[in-house]
């Protein structure tokens, strides 16, 4: 495995953990009887779109697009 490997296979895990962490969050507000608008529900959102966003981006990346 190479370097580049590595760095590819290291940022998709990241990727899917930040996800797993931000669904955990709105999960554990709205279960939990928060408000949409809590900085919990809003935290859970942002960690959802950047673990999705930076594996979408490492996926083309990996493609070579």
């Amino acid at each position: 495995m190479t370097g580049r490997q590595a760095h590819h296979n290291a940022t998709l895990i990241f990727s899917l953990l930040m996800l797993v962490i931000g669904l955990a969050l709105i999960v554990e507000t709205v279960t939990g009887h928060g408000s949409p608008i809590s900085p919990r529900m809003l935290l859970g959102v942002l960690f959802v779109a950047a673990g999705v966003g930076r594996g979408y981006v490492e996926m083309r990346r990996g493609r070579g697009a």
